[in-house]
């Protein structure tokens, strides 16, 4: 038993912490009597005792309290430590006693009390045996689980990337001849700042007229007085994103920079934060709109804060509420410079996942180049949480709606041309994760499109590693040079001369014996993972560093280290028993508290004291408190784990070292500090080098690799409709006559089971007889002069997947419905038919096509204009043709569709009605084919970006371009036609389509009209491990109602008076 004392003596520990403060509730006296005679009655109490445990469980998911917790830490400590035989041999231990202890209270009457107490630590004991194995079982099971998913996913990933170096591994011979002769060096396998073949941005260029769209959601975002700490929420990437606008606006050949935000009105918050526009800067020499602003969107509650982790739902609010902004915006600037052509944005810049989906929806829907950061990415602490094994997969989703977050970040890089870094780490470990980023395809693809290679229809964003900006223009050169403050501060007139002084330098201070020795400057919190403990290690056991230098730890504020939270209490704990152990009083500072204003004089001190500053961190993302070091001419030793490498690399001033090996960090130490030739060298390097992370650098770099992006991305814009101010009378004299411009050889076709020629002449036919029999006179619509759009919507499809006559009847009833005679409504209808199927069954319900303004086809990738003849949309055509694979996508569809052990015709492609921006697929009856969510992560995988629509009750997949779906239809007509999304009202069935829920969400008005849809294609939409659907659908929106009974234009009437529309 003498290996086994270390766990009896955490379990001895937790019954003397306390168990009632951490819910290790014991048993029951009553269990305890009933089951004290023998042992089978113990065994069954341990079994009733598992009920119980769902208790504990409960308790692992609330937050940790502030207040240091032993009995928690204990658990932890066994749960993630202990062998399954020792816990077997302490339980037998406890059982045993507990018998014998039970025995001996028979006999010995005279001790019942003594033995009873000692029996019932026993119980306790055995109980929390039981307790613990559970957790320490159910961790292990999680484990388990996402192990073997990861293993499938790595597997599929792999089987992407092999079906992608099918495509491209060979050249023809005329590509390998135009490679070479286009490839003017050699490709590096290092990701370079910036490259060969990019357009450095210069300052030189002064007439341009940039408009450049940022946007950060979530936190409370104002430009002074920022609230940083406040919550979660609100930390340095609110600073970053006010920062980087301001930096941007004063770049020469920027004219103005949006940065887009929640408008908060709630009474939790400052007033300001509910001000719908705020100026960051404005241009001395600028004038109109130029400078930097922040806009304030509405979305969500206007009553109350939502943190971050609630605002999903209404994400396609603020999408409709910036959407309108910009193209007002737009207007507006093009008036003041552009001789009245929109100016529209020149990036749509997206920070954190919830912007990241925001901006892809706003640069499909304006066909602007879209670029993303991620600042922490969901993948990450996903996995980060799953390895800690206190929470579920479930849990984790529930408490931290993590897929929803990790999807809105896929969405980003689907549609972003280019991802914001902040070092090469953050590339390889963390978006190296997501399914729609693979780093050797990225760059096998990179060298492709240089050597002007075809690609075969995939698409990978580009990472880039631009360093976040800093503000040195508080830093002077003098702060650096001399010694002056400090003799006075350690002088023997430092009485009399010190009042000048910064008072943290005599609260650090203090606590030296000799304060005249260099300074060894830690600054971080007190987190495990920050490595602290390492460092003080490290310098306790090297007696030539101790007897060089002093050691600061500047370890955040605190009060009392048993009110802190468990693992800043732990390190502050440790840190003080190996001041202790080493004895380190009067070498080391650990100052209770400073101010954030006090950083750049902790700096100072530092360097004056000719210090060295140190980050020991196990893994470093960035490193931002290296680059404030520099900028005060310290030189730093630096984990080799992460951003400080880059930051080493550009500055050249300071030593990399393996956070594990404290004999290397004292080594490092001792180098710098010993040897003041090397010192003075590094933080020479330091200062001449410090410009790289300067807000202006990091601004030309950004607007350099934009610029080479854009080169990429299609250069089509929208065209807006002007509107007419004459009245509606007036406006409608001069509408051209309906005149069919449809001719069998023209470009407009219709595919279908018969030829398709023959069917076309039918259609026209058909379609002459209507416009002779009305006549031209009678069509007074034109979408140029529509104040408002009813929107039919509604996915009616028998069991067969055959479209029911309830879908002509709730067209006919909706226009009905509307009491405006004078055309300033339209219709507009939505549709995952193709037009030759949803003209044949209109016409035979004997709809008029000519009340009708848009057709949007084949789930949105085609529009189609009655009032135009029937005329196809091109331009939308060619705005959604963004990164669409084509023929290249056409036959991997099926083989990714299909479901294991699924038949080789469960899924066949549907010739007949595919076109050049929707390919379809006929899905048999009982086929066993992929959900959207695992179709679209193999497509993903291997660098295809479509989207993927079950339609006709799941008997049918459409595959269309990204950018192309029905709701981003209504978006560009909104744009096209000058109407505001808040005027559209959809109407809708209970289910649908694969794309339904977003149809339901935004700032127009959505009418559910009850019982109209029997059957939906929703069973093949998410898997079990994704997100819910309340993560899409807010359950508190005032824009949804639903009409209980019936679709007759009297009941959708009713409705729409009680939505306010007459």
């Amino acid at each position: 038993m003498a290996g086994n004392e270390w766990i009896n003596g955490y379990l001895e520990a937790i019954l003397d912490a306390g168990n009632s403060r951490n819910g290790l509730r014991v048993v029951e006296d009553g269990d305890e009597k009933s089951n004290s005679k023998n042992n089978g009655n113990r065994r069954r109490r341990f079994v009733e005792n598992k009920t119980r445990i769902g208790r504990l469980e409960e308790r692992e998911k609330e937050k940790e309290e502030k207040v240091f917790n032993p009995t928690k830490y204990f658990v932890e400590e066994v749960v993630n430590s202990f062998d399954e035989s020792d816990l077997h041999r302490t339980w037998i231990k406890a059982l045993w006693v507990g018998c014998f202890q039970a025995k001996k209270e028979e006999g010995f009457s005279t001790l019942v009390v003594a033995t009873r107490n000692s029996r019932d630590r026993s119980n306790r004991l055995e109980n929390m045996c039981w307790r613990i194995w559970h957790l320490a079982r159910k961790k292990k099971q999680i484990a388990w689980d996402h192990a073997n998913r990861l293993t499938r996913r790595r597997l599929e990933r792999e089987q992407g990337r092999h079906d992608a170096a099918d495509d491209l591994s060979e050249l023809s011979e005329g590509e390998k001849e135009k490679g070479d002769a286009t490839q003017t060096e050699p490709v590096k396998e290092q990701i370079t700042r910036i490259n060969s073949d990019m357009q450095i941005w210069s300052d030189e260029d002064k007439s341009r007229r940039l408009y450049i769209i940022l946007i950060s959601i979530h936190g409370l975002v104002r430009g002074e007085n920022m609230e940083l700490g406040r919550d979660s929420d609100t930390g340095g990437q609110v600073k970053y994103v006010v920062e980087l606008a301001r930096a941007l606006a004063n770049t020469k050949g920027v004219y103005r920079v949006d940065l887009l935000t929640r408008q908060i009105t709630s009474p939790e918050v400052d007033s300001s934060y509910g001000e719908p526009i705020e100026m960051l800067s404005c241009p001395s020499d600028g004038g109109g709109s130029c400078g930097a602003y922040i806009i304030r969107i509405p979305c969500g509650p206007r009553d109350r804060y939502v943190p971050k982790e609630s605002l999903w739902p209404y994400i396609p609010e603020f999408v409709d509420g910036a959407l309108s902004h910009i193209v007002n915006m737009a207007r507006a600037l093009g008036e003041e410079g552009d001789a009245g052509k929109p100016t529209w944005p020149y990036v749509i810049h997206g920070h954190y996942a919830d912007a990241g989906e925001v901006a892809a929806n706003l640069s499909g829907a304006l066909n602007v180049p879209m670029v993303l950061t991620g600042h922490s990415l969901g993948r990450n602490k996903f996995e980060q949480l799953l390895k800690q094994g206190r929470l579920s997969r479930e849990d984790i989703n529930s408490t931290y709606k993590i897929m929803r977050r990790i999807e809105a970040e896929e969405m980003g890089l689907d549609a972003a041309e280019m991802v914001v870094t902040s070092t090469r780490q953050e590339i390889e470990e963390q978006w190296g994760l997501y399914d729609g980023f693979d780093l050797q395809l990225e760059r096998k693809l990179r060298v492709r499109r240089r050597r002007g290679v075809s690609c075969f229809g995939r698409n990978m964003p580009r990472m880039v590693v631009i360093p976040p900006g800093m503000d040195f223009s508080y830093v002077k050169m003098q702060d650096s040079e001399g010694d002056g403050d400090l003799k006075s501060l350690i002088g023997s007139d430092k009485t009399q001369n010190k009042r000048h002084l910064p008072p943290i330098w005599s609260e650090i201070m203090r606590f030296f014996t000799n304060p005249h020795k260099p300074m060894i400057l830690a600054l971080s919190r007190p987190d495990p993972k920050k490595n602290v403990t390492t460092l003080l290690k490290a310098f306790g056991e090297c007696r030539q560093l101790r007897e060089l230098a002093n050691l600061t730890l500047i370890l955040g504020n605190r009060d009392d280290i048993e009110e802190m939270s468990n693992s800043s209490s732990v390190v502050l704990t440790t840190v003080l028993k190996f001041i202790d152990k080493y004895d380190l009083y009067g070498q080391v500072a650990y100052p209770k508290h400073h101010k954030q204003s006090e950083v750049p004089e902790i700096y100072r001190l530092a360097a004056k004291t000719k210090g060295v500053f140190i980050n020991p961190a196990l893994v470093e993302p960035f490193g931002l408190t290296l680059i404030e070091a520099a900028a005060y001419g310290l030189p730093v030793v630096a984990t080799k784990n992460g951003g400080p490498v880059d930051i080493i690399k550009a500055l050249n001033n300071g030593l990399l070292v393996d956070p594990h090996d404290q004999k290397g960090i004292a080594d490092a130490l001792l180098k710098l500090l010993a040897d003041k030739n090397l010192w003075f060298e590094r933080r020479k390097n330091g200062l001449k080098n410090i410009h790289r992370f300067s807000w202006p650098e990091h601004c030309r770099n950004y607007l350099s690799h934009v610029e080479h992006c854009r080169n990429r991305h299609p250069n089509t814009h929208l065209r807006i409709i002007p509107s007419i101010e004459e009245p509606m009378s007036d406006s409608l004299r001069g509408v051209e006559d309906l005149s069919l411009k449809v001719s069998v050889d023209g470009d407009f076709k219709l595919n279908g089971e018969l030829d398709a020629a023959t069917r076309q002449k039918k259609l026209i036919e058909t379609l002459t007889r209507i416009a002779s029999s009305n006549g031209s006179s009678s069509v007074s619509y034109h979408p140029g002069r529509r104040q408002g759009l009813f929107v039919i919507a509604a996915d009616c499809y028998d069991g067969n997947g055959d479209c029911t006559e309830r879908l002509p009847a709730v067209v006919k009833n909706v226009m009905k419905s509307t009491s405006s005679g004078s055309g300033r409504i339209g219709f507009v209808l939505l549709t995952g038919l193709s037009l030759q199927e949803i003209i044949e069954k209109l016409m035979r319900y004997q709809v008029n096509l000519e009340e009708i303004d848009a057709l949007v086809c084949n789930s949105g990738s085609e529009i189609y204009y009655p009032w135009k003849d029937l005329e196809a949309d091109l331009e939308y055509e060619a705005h959604v043709e963004y990164r669409w694979p084509g023929e290249n996508v056409r036959s991997i569809v099926m083989r990714l569709a299909r479901g294991e052990g699924g038949a080789e015709d469960d899924i066949v492609e549907y010739t007949g009605l595919c076109s050049s921006r929707c390919y379809s697929y006929t899905v048999k009856p009982g086929a066993k084919t992929r959900k959207i969510d695992d179709l679209r992560q193999r497509m993903r995988m291997r660098g295809f970006r479509c989207n993927i629509v079950y339609t006709h009750a799941t008997s049918r997949l459409n595959v269309v371009p990204l950018h192309a779906s029905r709701a981003q239809a209504l978006r560009y007509l909104s744009v096209r036609w000058g109407i505001d999304l808040s005027k559209m009202v959809v109407f809708v069935g209970e289910k649908g389509d694969t794309d339904y829920d977003y149809l339901l969400v935004g700032l127009h008005k959505t009418v559910i009209l009850k019982g109209l849809v029997e059957y939906g294609s929703e069973q093949l939409l998410r898997n079990e491990d994704s997100f819910k659907r309340e993560d899409i659908i807010p359950t508190d929106s005032p824009n949804i109602t639903f009409l209980e009974e019936g679709y007759e234009a009297l009941d959708i009437s009713a409705t729409l008076m009680t939505l306010g529309i007459k």
